[in-house]
């Protein structure tokens, strides 16, 4: 089984990625399942014709309140099938202002292995969604625990956003040495300056010693597929959106790259290095 983690800057589209990609991957021919690893358990709201779905830690919390453990839930109440065929779960949270959402994310990717839900279902590629702005340890659990074993970063052009990937690379690089993790591409979700973002972000994988894997584009067909609450290989399977997610699943398929990355640890040469690009941009 494949085992693929989406992280990147909170707000940067890992939902619209990783929902999209699955649809992809399952149009391909794959058994996908997707879990989101963010407590708002919004991850699999596309692909669930956006309705929420129940989160594990939810029927977690309910086994431990009658006095059973996890060995009493019921797949069926934590895992789903979406009408396109992908198998879907939500990590969720703890109650707000109590526990780590972390630690929350770690039990509950647990409680899926432990009761044997990857093998149950057949699953040939599951897709890791996780909240990653800061990787704090919690958010690092599904790559020091061995649940994801390749990483993708999404950006975009913002500062921000690469701000953000340079710091999961340098969590990466650091949880890559123990096991057999490894970076293996950099996506690029665009913000809309797309001149800018086809300079610099194949420029900033290039150092970071990893594959640019797909541009793609800010786009009002993506935007209504959301709204719509179906991926786009679905809602619009013949336009050419469609055919950009199927060229990145099939780039992902194919790609054996698991590097560890050489992250930016100066501050001022990463702000140097996209200063630069943007001034040749501008010109």
């Amino acid at each position: 089984m494949r085992q693929i983690a989406i992280y990147g800057k909170g707000g940067i589209g890992k939902s619209t990625i990783s929902s999209n990609l699955s649809a992809a991957l399952h149009e391909m021919g794959h058994t996908v399942m997707q879990v989101g690893c963010d407590p708002k358990r919004d991850s699999t709201r596309i692909l669930a014709e956006g309705k929420f779905i129940p989160a594990v830690l939810e029927e977690h919390r309910e086994q431990l309140r009658i006095g059973k453990d996890e060995y009493a839930i019921n797949l069926k109440n934590i895992v789903f099938k979406s009408p396109g065929g992908i198998y879907l779960v939500e990590a969720g949270g703890p109650e707000p202002g109590i526990g780590c959402a972390g630690r929350g994310v770690l039990t509950a990717l647990q409680i899926l292995k432990d009761l044997k839900a990857f093998s149950t279902y057949n699953i040939d590629v599951a897709i890791y969604d996780v909240l990653g702005d800061v990787v704090c340890g919690g958010f690092s659990m599904p790559i020091r625990e061995g649940f994801a074993e390749e990483i993708y970063l999404i950006c975009s052009g913002g500062f921000m956003s690469i701000y953000a990937a340079n710091n999961i690379a340098r969590a990466v690089q650091r949880l890559a040495k123990r096991g057999d993790a490894g970076l293996a591409g950099i996506i690029c979700n665009s913000n809309g300056d797309e001149a800018f973002e086809h300079a610099f972000i194949p420029a900033f994988a290039k150092r970071l010693g990893t594959p640019f894997v797909q541009f793609v584009p800010r786009s009002p067909v993506i935007q209504a597929c959301e709204l719509g609450g179906r991926p786009v290989v679905e809602y619009a399977p013949d336009s050419q959106e469609a055919e950009i997610f199927r060229n990145l699943a099939k780039a992902i398929i194919e790609n054996d790259s698991r590097v560890i990355p050489t992250p930016i640890n100066d501050l001022a040469e990463l702000e140097t290095m996209y200063r630069q690009c943007l001034v040749k941009d501008k010109k």
